[in-house]
């Protein structure tokens, strides 16, 4: 398809000309007379592009460009006049056009132009396409009131800059709902920096967030920048700030408070405009309590509290997780898609989850993986999650407490043999293959477990 072009403009003499050479060049063209006209056809035509002239009887370009970008925000925009001045170009550039040109048109001038803003166009439909997947593939997924509770707290808190605590078990999901309020807030384009505070060293945890001068300590071969720097104008976020110590947390006070900091061996001040958003799975009043925290650190950061859920208070999501752990491992495997018997979720809903949902992905990941078959069924559930399986233990123990060593051979046979036979999905002659013996000489009566 060629891109459509809507030519606006009161002289018919303009668009003659424009019309004649622009279709000459592969674009689409049509045109209206005044910004009334202009209107109508974008709502009916949907053009990639307009070129507005700024002087026209009734409603001016200037008002038709404010028009067009309040109805169609995305629709870029070149402003046309014979009377060019500062003042007009700063009012329509502020208004949202892409371009401004003057008459008499210089027609490679014009072609230029027009090619800009498309190619700004599918630029900008590429990051909205991208941040849209990006928004998917970090969110908490689910329809749950604890999730759509969740799900409320992060579209109130993501668009200002206040500090956000979010707190909740490990394996809920709190990287995830960090992600998200970046993506929803004023500056989603801009860096989202991660500082694991719990797995950094001590001693290098200052150097990590403010960092360094060439020299500053014995290893300190070049400047280095910390996180806080490179996070600047976009979102820190600093996980497990629970088990950060507390001399570093008084720099980071100071730091947010004053908006400044210093590299570790440098003595200038920098400038720097981020926003804090922490995490931890620790229950702060108890550790300010205990003298492990500081409470006027906990004050500043936690002005908006976010807390997960664990997976256990939303069991009904479940299934739909399962779901998009399967898909998301079909993408990554040869062997196609699989999907869960409808007993063996039962059986998932059922469990309490103590590593909650990355205990709930790991274990999706391990089926799809080891499960031959494409339903995976109850008696591919492993314990503890399949509560019907007896433990390797207890089995053993069972043919321990058997006193005769014939009767306990036997018992062992048939343990022996009806595990061969679950292994082969009940095909007695795979089974036999299996225990290296003639089909003939499994036990009369061994059946595979249901």
């Amino acid at each position: 398809m060629y891109p459509a072009i809507l030519i606006v403009d009161d002289e018919a003499s303009i668009i003659e000309s424009l019309e004649g050479i622009l279709a000459d060049d592969g674009f689409e063209v049509s045109h209206a007379f005044n910004g009334y006209e202009a209107l109508k056809k974008i709502e009916a035509e949907s053009p990639d592009i307009v070129l507005l002239d700024i002087w026209m009887p009734g409603m001016d370009g200037i008002e038709t460009l404010k028009e067009i970008k309040k109805n169609f925000p995305n629709l870029p925009v070149v402003m046309i006049t014979g009377h060019g001045t500062i003042e007009a170009a700063v009012d329509a550039t502020k208004s949202g056009a892409f371009d401004f040109l003057e008459k008499p048109l210089s027609i490679d001038k014009i072609i230029v132009t027009i090619n800009n803003a498309l190619n700004f166009r599918r630029l900008e439909e590429e990051n909205r396409y991208l941040r849209k997947k990006t928004i998917e593939r970090h969110s908490i997924s689910g329809f749950s009131p604890a999730v759509q509770n969740l799900n409320r707290q992060i579209m109130n808190s993501a668009p200002t800059d206040a500090g956000i605590l979010i707190t909740g078990e490990n394996g809920t999901g709190k990287e995830l709902v960090a992600r998200t309020l970046h993506q929803f807030s004023t500056r989603p384009e801009e860096p989202f920096i991660i500082v694991n505070c719990a797995a950094i060293p001590e001693e290098t945890i200052d150097s990590e967030l403010f960092g360094h001068e060439r020299g500053a300590f014995p290893g300190a071969t070049a400047k280095n920048k910390g996180k806080f720097e490179l996070a600047s104008g976009g979102t820190l976020f600093l996980d497990e700030i629970g088990d950060m110590n507390l001399k570093t947390q008084a720099k980071i006070l100071r730091a947010i408070e004053s908006k400044t900091f210093q590299r570790i061996g440098g003595g200038r001040t920098l400038s720097v405009d981020v926003r804090i958003i922490a995490a931890t799975n620790k229950d702060l009043t108890s550790e300010i309590a205990a003298g492990n925290f500081r409470e006027d650190l906990f004050y500043r950061l936690n002005v908006i509290p976010v807390t997960v859920p664990p997976l256990r208070e939303r069991k009904e999501d479940i299934p739909l997780l399962v779901d998009v752990f399967l898909k998301a491992a079909a993408q990554k495997s040869v062997k196609g898609p699989k999907n869960m018997d409808s007993k063996a979720m039962a059986m998932l809903v059922q469990y309490e989850w103590p590593g909650n949902v990355r205990e709930l992905k790991n274990l999706i990941e391990r089926l799809a993986i080891m499960v031959q078959e494409e339903t995976i069924k109850v008696r591919e559930i492993p314990r503890p999650y399949n509560n019907t399986l007896k433990k390797s233990g207890d089995r053993v123990s069972e043919l321990l407490s058997v006193n005769n060593w014939d009767q306990a051979r036997k018992q062992f046979e048939k343990e022996f043999f009806r595990k061969k036979i679950d292994e082969a999905k009940g095909d007695l002659g795979a089974a036999a293959a299996r225990a290296g013996v003639d089909q003939s000489m499994l036990p009369v009566g061994v059946q595979r477990n249901k």
